[in-house]
Parts: C-alpha cells; structure tokens; sequence
C-alpha cells in the first residue's frame, strides 16, 4: 500500500505587534538597507549589533522588520530574514496582500 505524500509542516515567524514584512530592496552598506514593507513605506534599515554576523541579506530577501518607536516611520531594524521555503507559507497564509506592485511575486 502506498501512502500519500504529506505536507511538511514548517514553523514560520509571523509578525508581531508593530513588526512588519518588507522586501530589501537596496544595501546601503555600514549594516544598513533599504526595505520597501508591506505597509507601503519605504524605511531604512539597520541589522542589530547581536545579528550582524548571523544575518546575511541580499536584494531581494523577505525580511521582517521592526520600526524603530522615536525615529518615526521611516527608520527600522531588520530581526529576521525568511527562507524560500518559508516565504511559500506566508503566501499560502495569505501575508502577501501589498505585494502587488512588485515585480518578483
């Protein structure tokens, strides 16, 4: 008898409080990065001192983003960045919803 295939269920960091999804869209250098997110602004974003030798991004990376409290909407860190694997959950769960316009999805 032949069983068949099963889903692999992948665990995914979902977004919390004020973390937000975004699309890294250029590295500025000194650990810093533009992110267009999901909520339509464009931010600019730095990798935490405790993350900067772990956390490696590329253009194009789906990344969770954290906006800074007192540097308004405009300024963030970067605390995680999603697999391919995981990017296919969060569409599946439907996150992907301001994703429109972009070229990639």
């Amino acid at each position: 008898m032949e069983q068949a295939p099963q889903e692999e269920f992948i665990r995914v960091k979902m977004p919390r409080g004020k973390e937000v999804l975004g699309i890294l869209e250029q590295r500025l250098g000194a650990s810093r990065s533009r992110v267009k997110c999901f909520d339509g602004k464009v931010r600019i974003c730095r990798i935490p001192g405790r993350l900067k030798r772990t956390l490696w991004v590329r253009e194009g990376d789906t990344v969770l983003v954290e906006p800074w409290q007192e540097g308004g909407d405009d300024r963030g860190d970067i605390i995680f960045k999603y697999h391919k694997n995981q990017v296919e959950v969060l569409k599946k769960r439907g996150l992907f919803t301001g994703v429109e316009d972009s070229e990639e999805f």
